[in-house]
């Protein structure tokens, strides 16, 4: 069992900044690639970034590329994502989400998720 416990969420102006945190319990945590998932009202959960187990590589969505950064400090079993120049469409509940094995984007291969932290950017 995982568990995942995301903070840092809440309102900011847009082209402000905000660094989201996960805390990871259970599995050991570097044997996990990590990723990030947001979900806006009305819409699908989407890809934001994922992480691989040792940190030394990482996918993000075209629509977060140069602006979010995502790492991991595996002795504090945490994940990050730093998010620069924030957009109001970046407005959504963000998540993380917990992988066995090889850097992903594909939700299915996430087996556990976070509760979510409001993200909500103001134009």
């Amino acid at each position: 069992q995982v568990q995942l416990v995301e903070s840092g969420g809440g309102l900011v102006q847009a082209g402000g900044s905000l660094r989201l945190s996960c805390a990871a319990s259970g599995r050991p945590f570097s044997w996990s690639s990590m990723g990030w998932f947001r979900q806006a009202p009305g819409k699908e959960r989407e890809f934001v970034a994922a992480i691989s187990w040792i940190g030394g590589s990482a996918y993000y969505s075209d629509s977060v590329k140069g602006r979010f950064t995502i790492s991991r400090d595996n002795a504090k079993n945490t994940v990050y994502l730093q998010m620069n120049s924030l957009k109001p469409e970046d407005t959504a509940v963000y998540y993380c989400a917990s992988a066995r094995g090889a850097i992903t984007q594909v939700y299915h291969n996430y087996d556990y998720w976070g509760q979510g932290t409001q993200v909500t950017i103001s134009s």
